[in-house]
């Protein structure tokens, strides 16, 4: 059977069109070839009464004409038509097949030419033999042509394509013929014959099509029980039971005793229920949903997908029945018999599933979902007997620090360990769960006696400031805390959440191992937050940022290779705002991508000025990175500055590799062949980029201003990684820059670790695009 025959993929099409009928839509489609193929497999059939039909008269024309018309001309004629509907019928006996395959286009164009030919040869001859005989012979004639038509409607409907063309050419060539004769009335007779013949066709096409759709879909349908009843039959899953009016089992089949766990001669004429009760039945102890089988038994009630809970061997199994009861030919009640099957497996998945949405995977404590409907239902109690929940929201003190120096892994290990320390405080009163990263969340069900959160909040930091023991490191991570109280602070699980939130933010502004209860003074910093955030997205409208550029010097020379441009923000509303500040923000609201843009732009247009040795340093987001049109805007950047591409450097830091990695190491090669160069910043405070080191040929490495202030200090540690990293810049053929340098101790010391540039307060802060020209100026004045 082909795909067309059984799929259940294909429908019975409503509302068939017009050109849906004929096949002069979605031509080649899967659908359009299905459709014709329900046409025109009826056509062998059909064509030896459509040929049988124009040779009888062929025949009748010959004889009205023979005294009319030389015999050559109704020989060539009869032998014309005689070819196109032999060449038809092979050609129409060829697709007898097309129901169980596709039919081409080209087969499609080829079918209709018989009828467009027959059309032609019809209509020549009644404009070439019509003026030559009588009136009689005409009329005859136009009768002749008039059967052909109708008998093509009503006969040939698994063609309505061909009926129409051979319509519509023999109606013109039937209209020219009345036009020559002068017999207008007739002729608008035959033309309105030949519409209503046109519009019979496409009716009695679309009727046609329409009873083959339905008797393809009964097809299907019939197709799909047989394919679900022979599935049910060889699938070992499943199996039918049967019990007697004792509940007695009958008719064991060989699945339904080895799903039993037991041969067929062994559980034959037993108890149904004693047999899945695992041996308990006289104890009297067995589940709920053995109790609900019973009881539809006992009451002779139909049941469908009853999941019922079993004990097979002394393993717990959970079957999935449906019963009907029977009755004999009297109507008395003679059993039970139904289905059953083994859903263990996909009960142990829900079971699972149902975890997973409650539960954090790495901590296993409570995640947001439970957390929420605990809070609900605290604050439900609380406003219920007039008593008082809290909420208290964690969060860990320098976990950053630990992700970003020793990897993930060791931070969810530090997570983990985390998580123990906090369920170990928690009792009936108390729950604790992972809100999402280091951010953790204690619902108190009953805070009505007042020191009660401080208490808790106490406890908490306490027993997370303790050093934890992570593969050999010990670290130190402490806990900031901020609480909320319900219903006071707030009445529902959003206000009290985000309340507790505004109270967190307070502990760690503050400096972090505090604890700080919700005020509604805070309120209006996250207020202040809003307005900022208001004025940011007016800023660049208003020309309120400015660029401020950093000298980069070559470690040896002193010389100035590049400027590291850096955006400031003077406000008309805020006065300055420290880019530590909007910076954030910027990226919160994604307001970096036209702010960067500008940046990028304006930093072009300024280094323009400087000396052709001197590149621009332009810092570049992730969520720039991501934009689809980031290479547009430095292929418009340098076109609108007219600076080289060489003295671009684009900055990256490691965090691009957090996100959609593929696109951001697309957009940056992309930069790199426009001849700009690209650096990674803070290098070695992430964790992700070693491997896109050999895959991105970036130009510059940026060792990160902490590094070099321990290896300052002395740190051995701090020490090894930028010997690392400029051995390995090295051999990749990258240059190293120091960041952070702030001493002549401290870029002495860099110069000797070998380090290419050095940047920091040392050699100049950042300075604006005036201060950086005059700093060229003076120093040829020195030189000169």
């Amino acid at each position: 059977m082909s795909d067309q025959a059984h799929s259940p993929s294909q429908p019975a099409i409503p509302g068939l069109t017009a050109a849906a009928v004929l096949g002069l839509s979605g031509r080649g489609g899967a659908e359009w070839a299905r459709l014709r193929g329900l046409q025109y497999s009826a056509l062998a059939g059909l064509t030896f009464l459509r040929s049988y039909a124009h040779a009888l008269f062929a025949v009748f024309a010959a004889v009205l004409y023979r005294d009319s018309v030389s015999f050559a001309w109704i020989a060539l004629w009869m032998a014309a038509l005689a070819w196109v509907h032999l060449r038809g019928a092979a050609f129409d006996r060829s697709l007898g097949d097309v129901a169980h395959r596709r039919i081409t286009t080209r087969e499609f164009y080829r079918q209709t030419i018989t009828p467009a030919l027959s059309g032609l040869l019809w209509a020549a001859a009644v404009v070439g033999f019509g003026p030559q005989g009588t009136s009689g012979e005409f009329g005859a004639m136009l009768y002749i042509l008039a059967i052909l038509i109708a008998g093509g409607v009503f006969f040939n409907t698994a063609a309505p394509l061909g009926v129409v063309v051979f319509s519509l050419i023999v109606g013109t060539g039937t209209a020219i013929a009345l036009a020559i004769a002068g017999e207008f009335l007739t002729m608008t007779v035959s033309i309105v014959f030949t519409i209503v013949s046109i519009i019979g066709a496409i009716e009695t096409g679309r009727h046609y099509l329409t009873a083959r759709l339905a008797e393809t879909a009964i097809a299907e349908k019939e197709e799909v029980v047989s394919l679900l009843l022979r599935e049910f039959e060889e699938n070992e899953a499943d199996w039918l039971w049967e019990v007697d009016t004792q509940r007695r089992l009958r008719s064991v089949s060989p699945r339904f005793a080895f799903a039993l766990g037991a041969s067929q001669a062994a559980v034959t004429g037993k108890p149904l229920l004693e047999l899945v009760t695992g041996g308990r039945w006289g104890e009297g102890r067995f589940p709920e949903s053995l109790h609900e089988l019973a009881d539809k038994l006992k009451n002779r009630e139909n049941f469908s997908a009853l999941l019922v809970e079993v004990r097979i061997n002394g393993e717990k199994r959970w079957w999935e029945l449906s019963g009907t009861p029977m009755r004999d030919e009297r109507g008395r009640f003679d059993g039970f018999r139904g289905v059953g099957s083994d859903v263990t497996e996909q009960r142990q998945s829900s079971e699972k599933i149902a975890y997973l949405a409650r539960y954090d995977t790495l901590t296993q404590l409570p995640n947001r979902l439970q957390l929420t409907e605990a809070l609900g239902e605290a604050l439900r109690d609380a406003e219920k007997w007039r008593s008082r929940c809290a909420l208290l929201m964690v969060d860990l003190d320098r976990f950053k620090a630990v992700n970003d120096s020793l990897g993930h892994m060791t931070g969810d290990k530090l997570l983990a360990q985390v998580s123990s320390r906090l369920q170990v405080l928690m009792n009936d009163d108390l729950m604790c769960g992972r809100l999402g990263g280091d951010e953790f969340a204690i619902v108190i069900r009953d805070a009505s006696e007042s020191e009660r959160v401080c208490e808790v909040a106490r406890q908490v930091i306490e027993a997370l400031s303790e050093p934890y023991q992570v593969e050999q490191h010990t670290l130190y991570v402490g806990a900031s805390v901020g609480s909320a109280i319900g219903p006071r602070d707030g009445k529902t699980v959003e206000e009290l959440m985000r309340n507790a939130d505004l109270a967190l933010y307070q502990a760690k502004d503050i400096g972090g191992g505090e604890h700080c209860r919700f005020e509604p003074v805070l309120h209006a910093s996250a207020e202040e937050r809003r307005q900022l955030e208001d004025s940011l997205r007016k800023a660049l409208g208003l020309d309120e940022f400015v660029l401020h550029y950093q000298p980069v010097v070559d470690a040896r020379s002193e010389n100035v290779v590049s400027f590291e441009a850096l955006v400031r923000w003077n406000s008309s509303e805020h006065g300055f705002v420290s880019p530590g500040k909007f910076i954030p923000l910027a990226e919160d609201t994604r307001l970096i991508v036209p702010i960067g843009k500008w940046v990028l732009r304006q930093a072009c247009m300024e280094a323009r000025e400087w000396p052709e040795e001197v590149k621009v340093n332009v810092n570049v987001s992730p969520e720039q990175l991501l934009e689809p049109d980031f290479h547009q805007d430095v292929v418009d950047a340098l076109a609108a500055s007219g600076l080289r591409p060489e003295r671009l450097e684009v900055e990256v830091t490691e965090s691009i590799f957090l996100r959609d990695a593929s696109i951001a190491r697309n957009a940056l090669e992309q930069v790199m062949a426009l001849g700009c160069s690209v650096a990674l910043d803070d290098f070695g405070t992430g964790y992700s980029s070693l491997g896109y080191l050999r895959k991105l040929k970036f130009s510059t490495i940026k060792v990160d201003r902490t590094f070099v202030q321990g290896a300052a200090q002395g740190a051995n540690e701090s020490l090894a990684i930028i010997n690392a990293v400029v051995a390995m810049a090295k051999s990749l053929d990258m240059t190293t820059t120091a960041e952070g340098v702030e001493t002549a101790e401290e870029a002495a010391m860099i110069r000797n670790l070998g380090c290419d540039k050095i940047q920091g307060f040392y050699f100049g802060r950042p300075m604006s695009n005036e201060e950086a020209r005059l700093l060229f100026r003076t120093r040829r004045r020195i030189s000169a």
